[in-house]
């Protein structure tokens, strides 16, 4: 098949949609497919480029204020219109609902190309670092989900990656096809096992101590704070624990400002945006992980922990609920609740037994979003629809 992934976020940007459209991409380039993804230029200009065994259609873009190191493509009509006439793809897969999957949409439904559309995204993943417009979140966020949810519906076929994530959409004014299906995780590249040598000596990262662990974005959405103050009451209790907290974001200056006023800077390592093979590394690093946002439709870091064999402390909210699912794999808390993320992880830090029969747990669940099963789910809905 010839896909046409359609993504305004994507490599090298880091968050949960860019992850998904490239494993997806690389994924169904493995399994013989010719794919080429849509994507925002990350120089400003157009340009096409490769990335191991697909094609990524560079558009023009700008930076996206909101959001660190991010670049939109304000007005890609014209650029998709060509890139769609001149790849002639069998199916479209589209992976946002902003300037470059709109105009997917519209090329897609003129030419009669069937599109198969995935919902990755809530509102508050965009309110929650509009810090301006808090007082009339509520209505805004109506609006988002309404306006989602008639984009959506222009598909032939929508997908989420979770149960949850469909329902908490709008789906009763949804008449097209649509299901679950996991963003999936590469289980051969996350796996249990001891971390490098190197990796501890890179990051200064102490040997002889728990480490708790967060992975992704740091910006307002996650609400990192609420886990700083968490290792704090830990710290109270368990003296000797380190904080590892991986990836960038427009928060990162807060929570180092946050780490320093409290007395514990040497007590955190914050490692920036780190390469592909360090994160597997240092998924593995960690004792514990923590997932204190409360916008997840699934959590492609949460399923990577997972697979590492960590335990996880999530809040009860979005979809985390699948993945974490308390007293079994870890603990479910309170949004915004310090003092029950803190009790959930000394619980865990305090209870060999329980951490081994936890962690065993997540390589459970983990086992059941194995990427391959995500691709073979993706290419069946494909050929159903070309063959419709």
């Amino acid at each position: 098949m010839k896909i046409l992934i359609a993504s305004d976020l994507h490599y090298p940007t880091i968050n949960g949609v860019a992850t998904f459209s490239r494993n997806l991409a690389k994924g169904l380039a493995n399994h013989g497919h010719e794919v080429l993804v849509i994507a925002p230029s990350q120089t400003g200009k157009r340009y096409k480029e490769v990335d191991g065994n697909y094609i990524i259609a560079r558009t023009v873009s700008v930076p996206f204020p909101f959001y660190q190191n991010f670049r939109i493509s304000p007005n890609p009509a014209r650029e998709v219109k060509k890139i769609i006439n001149d790849f002639d793809p069998d199916v479209i897969h589209i992976q946002m609902l902003m300037w470059i999957g709109q105009a997917a949409m519209k090329y897609g439904n003129k030419y009669g190309i069937p599109i198969v559309s995935t919902n990755h995204a809530m509102p508050e993943n965009l309110m929650d670092n509009l810090r301006l417009l808090a007082p009339i979140s509520r209505p805004i966020n109506y609006i988002l989900k309404a306006y989602g949810a008639r984009f959506h519906s222009k598909a032939d076929f929508i997908t989420m990656p979770t149960q949850s994530a469909i329902d908490m959409f709008n789906v009763e004014k949804i008449t097209t096809p649509m299901r679950a299906v996991s963003n999936g995780i590469d289980l051969s590249r996350f796996t249990v096992g001891d971390a490098s040598d190197d990796v501890y000596e890179r990051f200064s990262i102490p040997k002889d101590q728990p480490v708790i662990s967060y992975i992704g974005r740091l910006d307002a959405e996650k609400h990192l704070p609420v886990l700083m103050r968490a290792f704090i009451r830990v710290k109270t209790v368990m003296p000797h624990v380190h904080m590892v907290i991986v990836g960038d974001g427009t928060e990162r200056q807060l929570l180092q400002n946050i780490a320093a006023e409290l007395g514990v800077s040497h007590d955190v390592t914050f490692t920036g945006r780190v390469s592909d093979e360090d994160l597997v590394e240092l998924h593995k690093v960690g004792t514990v992980f923590c997932m204190p946002s409360p916008a997840e439709l699934q959590s492609i870091a949460t399923l990577e922990a997972m697979a590492s064999g960590q335990p996880i402390v999530a809040v009860d909210a979005g979809a985390l609920g699948e993945l974490c699912q308390n007293e079994r794999n870890g603990y479910l808390v309170e949004q915004d609740n310090d003092e029950m993320m803190a009790e959930g992880i000394l619980a865990i830090l305090q209870d060999e037994a329980l951490r081994e029969e936890m962690s065993k747990t997540s390589l459970t669940i983990a086992k059941t979003h194995d990427l391959q099963t995500t691709l073979k789910r993706f290419e069946k809905i494909y050929t159903d629809l070309i063959n419709a």
